[in-house]
């Protein structure tokens, strides 16, 4: 491992609102959220509808307005048991984005009889289109999954998901690990708040995080067990981790979701998981990835079938 030190900022000193500036003005447009994700959404299948849950404003940031998509069944029956998948929350995880887009036009309608589903595909297009962990402001999205969020991506996803409903029994939120984490975003991370960042192993494959609180360790296998099949599961490192964290079981490590603030703790759902995937793989590629989020959904989904 290996400390790494940002080109803004001052060792040591958080960022003042010049050093966010600076960061944002080299920030760019470099592919496009409405023709990649929006427009997929118009092949979404029968049973299903798409709801514009909120919008972001950031023409003040040099950006654009951003319309934010769910696709939900459009029978919402009280006796079923409902599942919510999330893409995107880190806008330059791309195949969490695309794996979901797959998973509605491909078999979303398979399930629709046994679950209502909810897919919100990518919570941060803005992150989308710059290939970029946070939001303009340098806020991470995916630790701003608390009470009174300061950050929009986070506080317009909790407000839709929770008006859709307050039970739900699982949550798959589809999420990469990159070569870019440790040249670009811990770094960035690190100056911003003032300390020294370490860089992790990133590891080669597909693994989990699971709830620390509510592990579901037979739930996190089937989807491993799923994914198997697509593409390989990561193996520990020498300390027994997968960035930096102990594994629990092969390919999954645990966080606790709420205390984090993560994505995956926004709910009380029984079987939560996280995926990551490795695009940066000389044994993946992006189609490779994408599926392996695709097959993520699909092991869930079968597991659940299979519980009383």
């Amino acid at each position: 491992m290996t400390e790494s030190i940002y080109a803004i900022g001052t060792v040591g000193t958080p960022w003042g609102e010049a050093e966010k500036a600076l960061w944002l003005s080299q920030q760019s447009i470099k592919r496009s959220y409405l023709e990649h994700v929006a427009s997929q959404l118009d092949a979404i299948p029968a049973g299903f509808q798409l709801v514009c849950y909120g919008q972001l404003d950031y023409r003040s940031f040099g950006a654009s307005e951003y319309p934010l998509y769910a696709v939900k069944s459009k029978v919402w029956d009280p006796a079923k048991p409902s599942v919510l998948v999330t893409g995107g929350v880190h806008g330059y995880e791309t195949s969490g984005v695309q794996g979901a887009l797959a998973f509605l036009q491909q078999q979303a309608s398979e399930y629709s009889q046994a679950f209502n589903l909810l897919v919100l595909p990518c919570l941060s297009p803005w992150g989308y289109e710059t290939i970029n962990r946070w939001n303009p402001k340098a806020l991470d999205p995916n630790r701003s999954f608390i009470s009174n969020s300061p950050v929009a991506e986070s506080a317009l996803a909790m407000a839709y998901v929770h008006s859709v409903s307050k039970h739900w029994l699982a949550h798959i939120d589809l999420h990469e690990t990159t070569d870019s984490d440790n040249s670009e975003f811990r770094p960035a991370k690190a100056a911003r708040d003032g300390t020294v960042n370490t860089n992790w192993n990133i590891p080669d494959g597909f693994y989990l995080v699971a709830d620390t609180k509510q592990p579901a360790p037979d739930f996190q296998q089937a989807i491993n067990e799923a994914v198997a099949k697509v593409t390989h599961i990561a193996e520990p490192d020498e300390q027994g981790c997968l960035i930096g964290e102990p594994v629990v079981q092969p390919g999954v490590i645990l966080y606790d979701t709420k205390a984090a603030g993560l994505c995956a703790g926004m709910t009380n759902a029984a079987f939560v998981t996280t995926t990551e995937v490795y695009p940066d793989s000389p044994r993946s590629t992006p189609e490779n990835c994408a599926q392996a989020q695709q097959a993520a959904i699909a092991g869930a989904l079968d597991f659940l079938l299979k519980q009383p």
